[in-house]
């Protein structure tokens, strides 16, 4: 009965903040961030339930690696939520330590504009429409995880390009190596380009944490590990509004249905003020 009114606590700081949460796996407390209340306790995820169970999900839309070609399967939030809410073997509760985990395989369906294939949240507003915000303001998403799985290089994390023009390229990539390089991949204009950074170094299995964000309009904020690292955003991108993503977007195709990239997240919150 305590496992059972912890985790209700715990959902009712979540829909109260707007964030999305889940517990990290090995510190006690909580921290705020900006209006959103990131909640980190001693393991308190049910492993027998769906990630919505553990996650409030409401504020993210699915996207599988199946589907018909060009059109991958999304999976709406209301689907998402709750105990019995859905996963399957690309989204799925760990039921070993309840880790909303993503699986994507080198081979997959993919959208028109990509190669490879994904299991990947996309941000939405809590009306169920999709979210597309200013570049003014301040804008984070924050992740514990752990990637326990990589053929190649896998995207876990992206602020990714809205309405305002015709380009479908993210504002910003992090990237997962196979050798545990984390790298930040920073768009050089909405028409292409990309410039990479170097910013950690983590084993595969191992966890850490992630936040990205933007603020006063022209700055992108990464912080890896405690580390603090900032970029500016180029002037190109005023005109477009931008929303988060987080999964497993894998980064290698083959013929491989066994192969690819396998991403643990503990924890996931976005704000916005």
């Amino acid at each position: 009965m305590r496992m059972r009114t912890l985790l209700t606590s715990l959902a009712t700081v979540v829909a109260v903040t707007g964030g999305l949460a889940l517990t990290a796996p090995a510190a006690s407390g909580s921290t705020a961030v900006g209006n959103t209340t990131h909640a980190v306790a001693a393991p308190l995820a049910d492993p027998t339930v769906a990630p919505g169970g553990n996650f409030d999900l409401g504020v993210w839309q699915l996207q599988e690696p199946i589907g018909s070609p060009g059109s991958p399967t999304t999976i709406s939030s209301s689907r998402l939520q709750g105990a019995n809410g859905f996963q399957d073997s690309y989204f799925y509760t760990d039921t070993r330590d309840g880790a909303m985990t993503f699986w994507a395989p080198e081979k997959g369906v993919t959208t028109p504009n990509s190669n490879y294939a994904r299991s990947e949240l996309r941000e939405m507003n809590r009306s169920g429409s999709a979210a597309d915000w200013s570049l003014s303001g301040t804008h984070t998403m924050k992740a514990t995880l752990r990637v326990v799985s990589v053929t190649s290089n896998v995207c876990v994390g992206q602020i990714h390009l809205g309405s305002g023009g015709t380009s479908t390229k993210p504002l910003l990539e992090l990237y997962y190596r196979s050798s545990g390089d984390i790298v930040l991949g920073t768009e050089n204009s909405p028409s292409g380009g990309q410039t990479l950074h170097t910013v950690g170094n983590v084993s595969v299995g191992k966890t850490w944490s992630y936040t990205i964000g933007v603020s006063g309009g022209n700055t992108i904020n990464l912080t890896v590990n405690g580390s603090t690292t900032h970029y500016a955003i180029p002037s190109s991108f005023n005109a477009y509004k931008q929303y988060f993503k987080a999964g497993s977007y894998n980064q290698s195709s083959s013929d491989s249905t066994t192969k690819g990239a396998r991403v643990a997240f503990y924890g996931l919150t976005v704000a916005h003020s």
